[in-house]
């Protein structure tokens, strides 16, 4: 396993040059420049060859060098989410662009839909582009790609997951508290048969706060059913499938937890119109949630500030914070509306 803990953070490590990538791969600069800007002229063995002497090094084309020669930065952070059509998201994005614009930094963004490659081809290209520092939502689980990055002096922030192979900073929220606090609440109503529809548990945020609802139900003295979890990528179709099962079997569950915003919605609509309706706790506010009937009982947690602080540790890093790598871990507080107050 590749990590940075060992790593002396004053030290300077020199980057690789196409010097040292033709000297690697026998072939002339000129070569290697081709390859590089991707022109005709080079046999594809060549091109091979130069191609993995440069994955090797970890040699990135510098798009800005004469701004490095002279010292300054590109004045810009690359922000790398899941996607930036999610509102949870959107909140995160735009209190990064707050804090950097503030800093004198503007922010480019990409999404990763949940594909490690594409996070990692949003993460080079950012750094192609010399920006200044990096923040990102881990797609998956193997970050040394970064390590060339992070130990010539680029400061890289994780935020919502923490990253797989790497020490770097990292800002989450309370996962594991807010789905057993969930469970409590239910249970204080009286609920004995709770179920939790998740996202897919090799997603971090989804393994932990399904581990919050198994550490609720001991806390809570529920019994915690198998049966009654249902995970992994949900559409509308199999929300609404995975609730009816749960609510017509012979003992049914009488409440559910939802592991995030677009599940609430989706269970939301699948239950529309119904008599008896589970009692429901979501994890994730979301927009209107007040507003329906009955308003929707939430987990709670600020994406503004989950932005932001990871904005504020990556603006400490520019600015010469070469402190051990942190953990921020932000509150998560349920907010009582209605529908996870419904006795069984």
């Amino acid at each position: 396993m590749t990590t940075l803990s060992a790593i002396d953070p004053e030290r300077k490590v020199r980057r690789a040059t196409m010097n040292d990538v033709a000297r690697l791969a026998g072939v002339s600069i000129k070569t290697v420049s081709r390859v590089v800007n991707d022109e005709a002229g080079v046999h594809p063995a060549t091109a091979d060859r130069v191609l993995a002497a440069i994955d090797q090094l970890g040699f990135r084309r510098n798009l800005s060098a004469r701004n490095l020669r002279r010292g300054s930065s590109t004045g810009t952070v690359g922000l790398v989410l899941e996607d930036v059509g999610n509102p949870f998201y959107s909140g995160v994005t735009r209190a990064v662009e707050e804090v950097s614009r503030l800093r004198g930094r503007q922010v480019i963004t990409g999404s990763s839909d949940e594909d490690p490659a594409r996070e990692r081809e949003l993460a080079l290209e950012f750094c192609s582009r010399r920006v200044d520092g990096l923040l990102i939502v881990p797609a998956g689980v193997q970050h040394a790609y970064l390590v060339p990055e992070m130990r010539a002096g680029t400061p890289v922030v994780f935020l919502d997951r923490p990253a797989g192979d790497v020490v770097a900073d990292t800002v989450l929220v309370d996962n594991v508290g807010g789905t057993a606090e969930a469970v409590r609440h239910l249970a204080s109503f009286g609920h004995r048969r709770i179920a939790f529809l998740g996202d897919a548990p090799d997603i971090y945020t989804a393994g932990e706060r399904l581990r919050g609802f198994r550490e609720g139900c001991v806390r809570a003295g529920v019994r915690f059913d198998e049966s009654l979890v249902a995970m992994g990528p949900h559409d509308a179709g199999s929300v609404r499938a995975a609730l009816h099962r749960l609510t017509t079997a012979a003992e049914p569950a009488t409440a559910v937890v939802t592991g995030n915003n677009r599940i609430t919605v989706h269970a939301l609509r699948a239950l529309a119109g119904s008599v008896a309706r589970p009692a429901l706790v979501g994890f994730d506010d979301f927009e209107l949630a007040d507003l329906l009937s009955p308003p929707v009982t939430v987990l709670a947690h600020d994406a503004s500030a989950l932005g932001r602080a990871a904005a504020e540790l990556l603006h400490a890093r520019l600015d010469g914070d070469a402190s051990p790598p942190r953990r921020v871990v932000l509150p998560v507080r349920l907010v009582a509306r209605g529908s996870g107050e419904a006795r069984p």
